[in-house]
């Protein structure tokens, strides 16, 4: 499978700065994306359909970052987007959704329960069920079959395509997951939101406040965010040949995907 590695959301939080990676990925059976970034409805209406986070993250919001534009300058339709697979349902991870009403729309069940079915009232304030009012359809997973690389709660994505997998990660939301994609020469780890910046990774390089703090208010269940911190840093460490580990909001490491390195994620 051919995977592009998509921008569609350049943000500017005190003392950072950070993207939206979204994967493209070109399968036999259409499109598929993981994630959506902002969409053309947040850029028309950011108050209603982002909300006060945008006071912080203060998102560019440019239309020509947005997926649905990036998918038509690679000389695609919208309509040939079939599956989109979802980290989670933040504001910044779901905002295109609406440019690509057809496409079936891939999450855990967990997450699907917290965001649109039976949200906690922290949760209601979370989300923005603007950018689902569209009534995208939903196909809820539960990661519990083969483990992958040591994670025990993942699931292949096979009704999609061979070599997608959905692996529970939560913590940052009740239902947070990451995607892992067989891009051919080598595997893509899309850790979503299980870590905003490489340093958490390298133990090197300093986080900035303002995305640690960020990180921490924000999280449904910071131990579990804490121990994904460490298995991803373990994994990184031992640096496997064929795996690139990225997060949604590394610029480095957004960077480094797009240039087509894999041996090392290292920015």
């Amino acid at each position: 499978m051919k995977v592009h590695h998509l921008n569609c959301g350049s943000m500017r939080p005190p003392g950072a700065r950070l993207v939206c990676h979204v994967l493209l990925i070109e399968t036999a059976n259409g499109l598929v994306l993981v994630d959506s970034g902002y969409g053309l409805g947040d850029i028309a209406d950011p108050r209603r359909r982002i909300g006060p986070a945008r006071h912080f993250v203060r998102p560019v919001l440019d239309p020509e970052e947005t997926a649905a534009r990036q998918v038509e300058k690679l000389g695609f339709r919208r309509d040939d987007v079939r599956h989109i697979v979802l980290t989670h349902f933040d504001a910044d991870h779901i905002g295109g959704l609406a440019d690509f009403p057809h496409a079936q729309v891939h999450l855990t069940a967990d997450e699907a329960l917290g965001a649109v079915h039976a949200p906690s009232w922290r949760e209601r304030i979370r989300y923005q069920s603007a950018q689902w009012a569209h009534g995208p359809r939903l196909v809820e997973h539960r990661p519990d079959g083969e483990s992958w690389r040591g994670f025990a709660a993942a699931r292949e994505l096979d009704m999609i395509a061979p070599g997608i997998v959905l692996l529970a990660l939560p913590g940052h939301t009740r239902g947070h997951a990451a995607v892992a994609v067989d891009a051919g020469t080598h595997w893509i780890l899309h850790a979503g939101d299980a870590f905003y910046h490489h340093g958490t990774l390298d133990g090197r390089t300093p986080v900035p406040f303002s995305l640690r703090a960020m990180e921490a208010v924000i999280a449904y269940d910071g131990k579990r965010v804490r121990a994904h911190h460490t298995r991803l840093a373990e994994l990184y460490r031992r640096d496997e040949a064929g795996l690139l580990l990225v997060s949604a909001h590394d610029p480095a490491l957004f960077e480094k995907a797009r240039a087509g390195t894999a041996e090392s994620a290292t920015p």
